[in-house]
């Protein structure tokens, strides 16, 4: 068989104790020797193993196992489906503990003097901090402003050297398509 269920084992567990398919419908279902399965049957085998339904998972259906239960020469077919699998989870926000959450206004103050190309909306997105906690950082006017130290926000791991990069690229952008906008209007 090209593919098999997930946890085949703990599959088999629960095929044996719940179905009346044969050993080796079920064998070749699972990928797993005959004699294995029979081991499952007399309780030597996968001891303490919790059977995994695979009609909740998705892999096979009442319909196919009640077939395959009349006809002993009938193989159990693996329900195939394709998941759509995307990456749009990207906004979830990360937990930052206790003794790191004053490394944000540090970090905000470093990137503040190191990377003035980026505005307080970036800083703050990059950080995790409000664009006002952002701006009375650069205005000096923070509650704790005498007690910040500009600390590298990459290397205390707040956020990645790419998030950094991203941000940067997209100042840049913008501060190239602002000329532009300001050599049209000379020219006009």
């Amino acid at each position: 068989m090209t593919s098999s269920p997930l946890m085949p084992m703990a599959t088999a567990v629960w095929l044996v104790e719940n179905t009346t398919l044969t050993f080796k419908q079920i064998a070749e279902f699972c990928n797993l020797h005959e004699v294995e399965i029979q081991g499952i049957a007399d309780g030597e085998v996968a001891k303490g193993i919790v059977g995994y339904n695979p009609i909740i998972a998705g892999q096979l259906t009442k319909e196919e196992i009640l077939l395959s239960s009349k006809d002993q020469a009938r193989p159990l077919k693996i329900n195939n489906y394709n998941l759509d699998i995307s990456n749009d989870n990207q906004k979830i926000k990360k937990y930052v503990p206790l003794s790191k959450r004053q490394d944000k206004p540090d970090s905000a103050l470093w990137l503040i003097k190191q990377h003035p190309t980026l505005k307080d909306s970036q800083i703050a997105k990059l950080v995790g901090i409000t664009k006002n906690s952002v701006t009375s950082i650069k205005n000096k006017s923070y509650w704790n402003f005498n007690n910040l130290s500009p600390k590298d926000p990459v290397a205390i791991g707040l956020f990645s050297q790419k998030n950094l990069q991203d941000a940067l690229e997209k100042a840049e952008r913008r501060i190239k398509r602002e000329k532009r906008e300001k050599e049209k209007l000379k020219k006009n």
